[in-house]
């Protein structure tokens, strides 16, 4: 038992130390998986959800540091009663809206790790099945673990609790540290947008009373009862972009960002895209950009972004719409710029880093 507690304590807390850091990456992304998360709540079980959507950002970034820190202070055996129960209550919280998403199909991805490990809604839940298993053990043996508690680690945990945080709001104020996103930079956009291979189909058959399975379909005149078929590279066979579409009111434009040098200009939200910003992004236009064409990619009804664009300087770019869910997997800023030729990305810039004329031009 001794050493199976102490496989838990390890396991479990690099799992959470792990988890935590990949989301403390980026925030932004985890607080858009919470948002996601409000919406449904409120729909299905109280309006009042809504209330939490304006701050899922620190909610996120609290989440996030609270991860890790639990996480560290089972590993270094650190007040370990009050630290199974938040451990306990945080997977039980975590177990609950794996089993929702899976069960009912509402958020088909819970964002675990973040971008950089994507799980199925029932293998997400599966996994924190096993946490909460393993949790559950450590809790029955709390008694067990020690209650140590010195003012050096008292330091330790509060020391690391605030280096968290300040890394966590650097990656909100500029750009993920790790881009694990399928438009990162050195990514093609039209190359991720078409699947690695081709499906590989295997059916399932009756025949004789026994199942038999086939990549070749058989025939009912040679005795075989069709069954079910399944997809057996579905992650190869899937494009890493299955979502992007440019358009404006004369049609598609989707292929026309993907051909030539592109600064693409995002902007989601006009409550909330940062206007202090806007002033840089028309110096780097007037600056000299060298056969790079600016367009805007918007989430907005073109009656409001119209006159949005007038205050701003941008009424001259052109504009065309996107998904907002698309624009935000784009780049984590708003607005945000990124520099595409012939749909290779190139450069990212967070509004807190708007680059200069030049700077966009030696990318090239």
């Amino acid at each position: 038992m001794k050493y199976l507690i102490l496989f838990l304590r390890w396991a479990v807390g690099g799992l959470f130390i792990f988890s935590g850091l990949i989301k403390l990456n980026d925030p932004v992304g985890m607080a858009i998986k919470l948002e996601e998360y409000f919406e449904v709540f409120s729909a299905d079980f109280a309006s009042f959800f809504h209330i939490f959507i304006p701050v899922a950002l620190p909610i996120g970034l609290f989440l996030c540091v609270i991860e890790v820190v639990l996480g560290l202070a089972l590993l270094i055996n650190y007040r370990m009663k009050a630290t199974i129960w938040a451990l306990l209550g945080l997977i039980v919280f975590f177990t609950f809206l794996t089993f929702y998403s899976a069960y009912f199909n509402k958020v088909t991805d819970c964002g675990c790790f973040g971008d950089a490990i994507k799980l199925t809604p029932w293998e997400s839940f599966t996994k924190d099945v096993i946490l909460l298993a393993g949790i559950l053990i450590l809790f029955w043996k709390r008694s067990d673990l020690g209650n140590v508690v010195s003012l050096r680690k008292d330091y330790i945990l509060a020391g690391t609790t605030f280096v968290l945080f300040m890394i966590g709001y650097y990656a909100i104020e500029h750009l993920p540290f790790i881009d694990f996103r399928a438009y990162k930079i050195g990514d093609n956009v039209a190359r991720n947008m078409e699947p690695e291979e081709q499906p590989i189909i295997e059916y399932t058959f009756r025949k004789d009373g026994k199942e038999i399975t086939s990549e070749q379909y058989l025939l009912a005149k040679d005795g075989y009862e069709y069954v079910s078929n399944r997809i057996k590279n579905p992650d190869t066979s899937t494009p890493k972009i299955t979502d992007y579409n440019i358009w404006n009111d004369e049609g598609d434009f989707t292929s026309y960002t993907l051909e030539g040098n592109k600064l693409l200009i995002i902007v989601k939200k006009l409550d909330k895209t940062n206007k202090a910003s806007y002033e840089k992004i028309t110096a780097l236009l007037n600056g000299g950009l060298q056969n790079i064409e600016p367009i805007v990619i918007t989430s907005v009804d073109a009656a409001s972004y119209e006159a949005f664009a007038k205050t701003v300087g941008l009424a001259h770019i052109p504009y065309y719409y996107g998904d907002a869910t698309v624009l935000k997997t784009i780049v984590r800023s708003d607005p945000g710029l990124t520099l595409w030729s012939n749909g290779t990305v190139l450069g990212k810039w967070h509004f807190n880093d708007i680059p200069t004329a030049s700077e966009v031009n030696g990318l090239l």
